[in-house]
């Protein structure tokens, strides 16, 4: 068996690293010696994260539901670096409220950028990959765990690529590429501040049950990431109590069902009343996301 290469001798790409957890885990890894690609839709602030992670980063501008210039993309950072060791899937966007007030692109966006970008991703890196018998983590959520009213497209896609990246483990595993999944439960980043500012949404998510009404801070969270890469875990919780929620994710479905139809009939009339200010995605990420879609029209 191969040893894992210690994380100062890595080299590392990252999705979405243009803020949140995708900046924060490329400056986390760059700490820790690797060698770290940022890729993300916003090349000012990409540069920006990747002059804080050293002389060895580097930022490519990519949509990650391109699934051609991802394979592109892959080739060109192998070239550059030699040799690419993790890959983490981490771009991701949401939106918020009822279905049947949400807006059916906005919907299908958040689907094709966290889940058909995850699928992509994999395409375009897996092969490298596997030359260097190296590691796919598949950043996931609290969404993926249990379903969330008001939240059906996040928890979607979220469930979906927990699902396809333990599907992909068995396919690769003969090439010596592991694959992981990490989840995070709310994290202080711009998509939970963005969301937040929907005061609706923030009233809905303060009735969850402790201990997932929080929001937890990110860098601690991120280093327990870091730590799972450097182990190439199956599983990596961002907070540890998430662990704890696999035993019993069979029955949340049922829960969720009795008590967020309670406070979904009682959000009714606020839901209706403040709907148009929810039709894009949230947070600074989702407008990038928009804008760049814009452009490409």
């Amino acid at each position: 068996m191969t040893a894992t290469p210690p994380l100062f001798a890595q080299v590392a790409v990252v999705t979405g690293a243009a803020r949140g957890v995708g900046a924060s885990l490329a400056r986390a890894l760059a700490r820790r010696g690797a060698k770290v690609a940022l890729v993300g839709l916003e090349p000012e602030e990409l540069k920006a994260v990747a002059a804080q992670c050293g002389p060895d980063a580097t930022a490519w501008e990519a949509d990650v539901t391109d699934a051609e210039a991802l394979t592109v993309l892959a080739g060109r950072i192998k070239e550059h670096y030699g040799r690419i060791d993790t890959v983490v899937a981490n771009a991701g966007i949401a939106i918020g409220g009822p279905l049947l007030q949400n807006d059916h692109r906005a919907f299908s966006r958040v689907i094709e950028v966290n889940l058909l970008g995850s699928v992509a991703t994999a395409r375009a890196f897996l092969p490298v990959l596997a030359e260097s018998r190296g590691y796919l983590l598949q950043i996931a959520s609290l969404a993926a765990l249990t379903p969330a009213p008001l939240m059906s497209a996040y928890c979607a896609s979220k469930s979906g690529v927990e699902a396809f990246a333990h599907a992909i483990r068995a396919e690769v595993a003969h090439e010596g590429v592991k694959v992981g999944v990490g989840y995070l439960s709310w994290t202080d980043t711009d998509m939970v501040r963005g969301a937040d500012e929907d005061a609706v949404l923030k009233q809905m998510r303060s009735r969850l049950p402790w201990p997932a009404n929080k929001t937890y801070p990110l860098e601690p969270a991120v280093e327990r990431l870091v730590a799972g890469i450097a182990r190439r875990s199956a599983h990596v919780y961002a907070q540890a109590w998430l662990r704890g929620m696999q035993p019993v994710r069979w029955a949340l479905p049922s829960l969720i069902a009795l008590v967020g139809s309670r406070d979904v009939a009682r959000l009714a009339p606020q839901l209706a009343a403040t709907a148009a200010t929810r039709l894009r995605a949230v947070g600074a990420g989702g407008a990038a996301d928009t804008a760049a879609r814009s452009e490409r029209r």
